[in-house]
């Protein structure tokens, strides 16, 4: 069985051809899947009766998520789904809108996709890190994310603006599809989002963010690095190499080299654990003049018994980080009272 969602334009053509079919039907199968959103072979109206057929016959198929549960937020900027795959496998994805620009009266709409079931990662504070490991999820179960809520808002006359590879799993540990999945998504004849709308975060698989600045693509990077040294990293993310702190700084410095795309360093401020100003003074020494931005994320509740930073204290962290010249940002956090915020995620646990 084959999914359309997952052919990238050549091979479309390949398989129409293949099919005996002339090059155009490519187009035909393309653009309605990616604009009309069907759900499923019979309902490409642009295509010949005898051809869809013939693509059901070969085993082909419009893979969709199945809704299962949806939570919104209090102010109705943050939804979370809870999707079934098609062979049934359970994954969380997000939308956060955020107010309508000036310019085009849409509000921006990020959706905030998951790469794979779980994660073996094991970041002690994050939800999907203490759920553990299942599988990756293919291009095609990463595109369906998109898919879902692209069809939902555009029956709300609006459109998907930005996509955040930040939801469950460590995309880079799932290099080969996370990357199809882009391409799928930023191609003209495709999904046709901007790359440059798209940020894929990592925990710190070095060779991926090595991999992925030769890719000739112009998405974003953001690192979690939750830590200005290695002890106090190992401690909160148990898989981290003794030496990576050093070694995702230079990742990034090779990466912004390569793409000309400033890095953002992520940051979660844990209460009496990494939010201390010699802290502070330590992450601001090991960035100042690096010209990457750090991404400060108060921490979000989880199963785990870790707290937030007072505000005072999240703004004297930002304050040093700031004096010291380092560009920082405090990540203005939607969604996390239906836990669908950063590191919320979790399918073994509906809300």
């Amino acid at each position: 069985m084959t999914d359309l969602y997952r052919l990238l334009p050549e091979e479309m053509e390949k398989m129409v051809i293949e099919l005996g079919q002339p090059r155009y039907r490519a187009d035909q199968i393309l653009y309605p899947i990616y604009n009309k959103f069907p759900n499923c072979i019979s309902e490409i109206l642009q295509l010949p009766t005898s051809f869809r057929d013939k693509l059901v016959a070969e085993d082909f198929t419009i893979g969709s998520a199945t809704e299962v549960k949806r939570v919104v937020s209090d102010d109705g900027d943050t939804t979370k789904i809870l999707l079934n795959l098609v062979d049934g496998t359970p994954v969380e994805t997000v939308l956060i809108q955020y107010p309508p620009s000036k310019i085009n009266g849409h509000p921006r709409s990020t959706i905030c996709v998951s790469t794979q079931v779980g994660c073996a990662m094991g970041c002690i504070f994050c939800a999907t890190g203490q759920m553990g490991f299942e599988r990756n999820l293919k291009a095609e179960e990463i595109v369906a994310q998109v898919i879902h809520f692209a069809r939902i808002l555009q029956k709300r006359g609006q459109h998907v603006t930005n996509l955040v590879f930040m939801g469950m799993g460590e995309p880079l540990s799932n290099y080969d599809e996370t990357i199809r999945a882009v391409h799928l998504l930023t191609n003209s004849r495709c999904f046709g989002l901007g790359q440059r709308h798209i940020t894929i975060s990592t925990i710190g698989v070095i060779d991926g963010i090595d991999r992925l600045a030769d890719e000739d693509l112009q998405v974003g990077l953001a690192i979690s690095l939750h830590a200005p040294n290695d002890k106090l990293r190992k401690k909160l993310v148990p898989t981290a190499g003794p030496h990576s702190v050093d070694d995702l700084i230079s990742a990034g410095r090779r990466y912004f080299k390569k793409t000309g795309r400033r890095v953002t360093f992520e940051y979660a401020l844990i209460e009496g654990i990494n939010d201390s100003p010699e802290i502070a003074t330590e992450l601001a020494n090991l960035l100042e003049g690096n010209g990457s931005h750090v991404n400060l994320i108060p921490i979000n509740p989880t199963a785990r018994d870790f707290n937030r930073p007072a505000r005072r204290d999240v703004i004297e962290f930002e304050k040093i980080l700031v004096n010291s010249g380092v560009n920082c940002t405090v990540r203005v956090e939607k969604g996390s009272e239906i836990s669908a915020a950063c590191g919320q995620l979790r399918t073994d646990i509906l809300v």
